[in-house]
């Protein structure tokens, strides 16, 4: 790490050096970005050589800091997750960083306040440290035997374009390129290939530029995505542990191995993006304690299974829990959630339409913006349909199954067992159309999954049985004397 730590320390303040060289050349402002550089690199190198670490019976402590003395401790019954990540900065000379984390939500990309980030230690360190703190045992001479759950198939890779990564990456790139083309004033459409790419594009039927447009974004997203599959899933391995541990291992350049204790796992989810969809593909994503949920969940430490056909996803669903919960039939709901779903989507475009021809009366938009959003009705009734197509519950052995949503389609199963109360949800249209929306909270995954517009008395009955004797009380008319 003193061979690491400064050259990324000297790349985290590169802005400062070049400005301090390029802007303040021959002046004191010169003099403080060399200072200021200098400190942060001292400052990252009294790190690696003051950062102590140690494990008692009753927890694990980390110290660090010279000028500044930083303590952190954390009790060894209340560690829940051990990942193991090993960056190229890492693996480049077999080091590797563990998180060891308490269990509580991470909504974030980096590591909470409640974790603690020993960066970096040994391979054979971090796996023992995993073992130790994880299992509350001695490492033993030979590691314990771990059977096969899944592993990624090379051939999955054909399900990545269909993932949409590419696209955040293709919009960050172009984002980036013209924030920096913004604040420097410059115009890429007057520099050289991108100048005669335009001017090519102009002289061409508009159809024909928009067309090979899309072909050339569409292979671009493509094969982005693919890259980022193969960087993120490669060598993916699901296994479990004796003791009822489960074991993720990912990453090529960048590897990451995840564990998830089974007593805090709450269920899963099936994830199935339209796009993802239409292949028949799905993923499939813990819901357990202390994961990140949010923005980046999926490639955080929960996903149990990479975009991968839609059988194998519900296959290791029922693995990973113990019982069939993927392929349980699913209780449909009443013709009355079609007429709410087609009605809010009816009325969607109707409203946006409306104002958009306001806007052209008062001659702030042309005429044809309202007319193309009325041309959306049919398809927004084909999604309010399949939306209800895809509405679903069921209670089967330990677990609460529902499933909802069409653009992103998710089948969650979730034990009733663990759930913290439940909650019945009334609108106002859904009181006249004699609806309920039944919410079951959880202490994992995203908090609470919902039963969307299931019959009154069919949700208050689906409520007393998830969580039995809680609504009792309410559901019974007490005797008169």
């Amino acid at each position: 790490m003193l061979l690491i730590r400064p050259v990324l320390d000297l790349v985290k303040s590169l802005p400062v050096l070049v400005g301090a060289l390029v802007l303040g050349h021959g002046n004191y402002w010169q003099w403080i970005g060399l200072a200021a550089t200098a400190v942060t690199i001292g400052v990252g190198i009294s790190h690696c050589l003051t950062s102590r670490y140690r494990v008692t019976a009753t927890q694990i402590e980390w110290h660090t800091g010279l000028l500044l003395r930083k303590q952190r401790a954390i009790p060894r019954d209340r560690i829940r997750t051990v990942d193991v990540l090993s960056e190229p900065k890492h693996r480049l000379f077999s080091l590797s960083a563990v998180r060891i984390g308490t269990g509580r939500h991470d909504h974030g990309k980096g590591p909470g306040k409640d974790q603690l980030v020993l960066d970096a230690v040994t391979r054979a360190e971090a796996q023992r440290l995993r073992t130790l703190l994880l299992h509350r045992k001695p490492v033993e001479t030979e590691a314990p035997p771990e059977s096969l759950v899944a592993e990624v198939d090379k051939r999955w890779v054909r399900y990545a374009p269909f993932t949409l990564s590419g696209i955040a990456v293709v919009a960050a790139i172009l984002g980036t390129v013209y924030h920096f083309a913004h604040e420097l004033h410059f115009d890429p459409t007057s520099f050289g290939p991108v100048r005669d790419l335009t001017a090519r594009a102009l002289e061409q039927p508009v159809w024909l530029t928009v067309l090979v447009a899309a072909a050339g974004l569409l292979v671009l997203v493509s094969v982005l995505s693919i890259g980022g599959y193969v960087l993120s899933f490669w060598n993916f391995r699901l296994t479990r542990e004796p003791g009822g541990t489960l074991h993720i291992r990912r990453g090529l350049i960048t590897t990451r191995s995840v564990s998830i204790e089974e007593d805090r796992l709450r269920g899963v989810e099936i994830k199935e993006p339209l796009p993802l969809r239409m292949v028949g593909g799905a993923k499939c994503v813990a819901v357990a304690a202390g994961l990140r949920e949010g923005k980046g969940a999926d490639r955080g430490g929960g996903l149990l299974l990479p975009p991968a056909p839609a059988a194998k996803a519900r296959e290791i669903a029922s693995e990973v829990l113990g019982e069939d919960v993927a392929n349980v039939p699913l209780v449909r709901h009443s013709g009355r959630a079609l007429t709410r779903r087609i009605t809010r989507a009816v009325f969607s475009v109707l409203a946006l339409s409306a104002a958009l021809f306001a806007l052209a009366r008062l001659d702030v938009l042309p005429e044809w913006p309202w007319q193309a959003a009325l041309v959306l009705l049919p398809f927004a009734v084909l999604v309010a349909f399949d939306r209800y197509r895809t509405l679903g519950h069921a209670i089967t052995g330990r677990y609460l199954v529902t499933r909802s949503g069409s653009l992103a389609r998710a089948t969650v199963a979730v034990q009733r067992d663990r759930l913290t109360g439940i909650v019945v949800r009334q609108s106002f249209f859904q009181r006249r159309a004699g609806l309920v929306t039944v919410i079951a909270p959880v202490a994992a995954g995203s908090g609470h999954y919902r039963v969307l517009d299931v019959e009154e008395g069919a949700g208050l009955a689906l409520a007393d049985t998830a969580v039995p004797g809680l609504l009792t009380p309410f559901l019974t008319v007490p005797d008169k004397a």
